[in-house]
C-alpha cells in the first residue's frame, strides 16, 4: 500500500502514519542511541542530519556524535578539533580524511562545525580497513585478538539480513558465484559487512561507557541500519537497547507493505537542491 509522503514530514516506519516532528524528536531525545542513516554523497541528507542533531541537542544536554567516517586511530584528531585546537585543514589532514573517506569534506563540515561550536564530543566509530578484508577473507577466528582493533566478534547475520544484503548488492550478478543469500560463497561479503556493523556498535558502546548519561547519535550509511539489521542487531547483542533509526526519503510515497520496519521513522526531503 502506497502512502503519500509530503516533503518536510515524518512517517512512522511501522505504521506509515504521520508523526509529529516535535513529539517524535522529544521521544528520540530520550533514547540511548539514535542512528541517522545516509547516502554518503548527498548534501541534502547531511543537512538533514545536522538539523536532527541540533534538534536533539536542544532537548538533551549531553549528546555525543559518532561518525562512520573516522577509524579509531584518529580519535585524537577529533578531540583536538572539538576543543578548537586545530584549523579545518589540519583537522582533515590529521584525521586522514582524503585517504580514509574521500568524499568531499564540505558535505560533512557543517556537522563537524556544529560539534565544535557546542563542544559535542565526536567519536570515531570505524575500524582499520584491513581488518574488514581480513575477517571477510579468513573469519574472526583467524585474526589475533590483538589485531581486532578493540572489537569483539560479530553476532552472526540473520537469514533476513543475508537476503537484504544479497538483494541490495545485486547478488545475481554473473561475477558473483553465490547462487542465493544462503550460499556459502556469499559468506565472505557478509563477514566483511558485519565487521563494519560490529565496529560501529562496539565503538558506540565505548562512548556510552565513557558517558553513561549521554545520547549517542550515530552518522552511518543506511545500509548498516535498515530493518534493524547491521549495527542495531549488533548493539542488541552488546546489551544496548532503546536504539532508534531515522532515515531520509525522497519518494513521494512510502510503500508500507514492502518497507514496513525499515526505520523508526522516515523523513521526506525536499530534493529540489539535492546536488547543491
Amino acid at each position: 500500500m502506497q502512502i503519500e509522503h509530503r516533503p518536510g514530514t515524518w512517517l512512522d516506519g511501522d505504521t506509515g502514519l504521520a508523526a509529529n516532528h516535535q513529539a517524535l524528536l522529544k521521544d528520540m531525545a530520550g533514547k540511548r542511541v539514535v542512528l541517522l542513516g545516509e547516502t554518503h554523497d548527498r548534501y541534502d541528507i547531511h543537512r538533514w542530519q545536522l538539523h536532527v542533531i541540533a534538534a536533539l541537542h536542544a532537548l538533551r544536554e549531553q549528546v555525543v556524535v559518532g561518525f562512520e567516517m573516522f577509524p579509531r586511530r584518529v580519535q585524537s584528531a577529533l578531540d583536538r578539533w572539538v576543543e578548537g585546537e586545530v584549523s579545518t585543514t589540519d583537522f582533515l589532514s590529521a584525521s586522514e580524511w582524503k585517504t580514509v573517506w574521500g568524499f568531499p569534506a564540505e558535505l560533512y563540515l557543517p556537522i563537524f562545525n556544529y560539534c565544535r561550536q557546542f563542544k559535542l564530543p565526536m567519536k570515531a566509530l570505524n575500524c582499520r580497513r584491513a581488518l574488514v578484508t581480513e575477517v571477510g577473507k579468513l573469519g574472526w577466528d583467524a585474526v589475533p585478538v590483538s589485531d581486532r582493533d578493540g572489537l569483539t566478534p560479530a553476532l552472526p547475520a540473520s537469514a533476513a539480513y543475508r537476503q537484504y544484503l544479497f538483494d541490495i548488492t545485486g547478488g545475481a550478478r554473473p561475477e558473483r558465484p553465490a547462487k542465493d543469500a544462503q550460499d556459502a560463497d556469499f559468506d565472505r561479503f557478509v563477514r566483511a559487512q558485519q565487521t563494519w556493523d560490529r565496529a560501529f556498535a562496539c565503538n558506540i558502546a565505548h562512548a556510552l561507557e565513557e558517558r553513561p548519561d549521554a545520547l549517542v547519535v550515530g552518522v552511518i550509511g543506511r545500509g548498516h541500519l535498515e530493518y534493524g539489521h547491521g549495527t542495531p542487531w549488533q548493539l542488541g547483542d552488546l546489551g544496548i537497547e532503546d536504539v532508534a533509526v531515522l532515515l531520509p526519503e525522497e519518494e513521494p510515497s512510502f510503500d508500507i507493505t514492502r518497507r514496513r520496519g525499515i526505520a523508526n521513522a522516515v523523513f521526506r526531503l525536499d530534493t529540489n537542491d539535492r546536488a547543491a
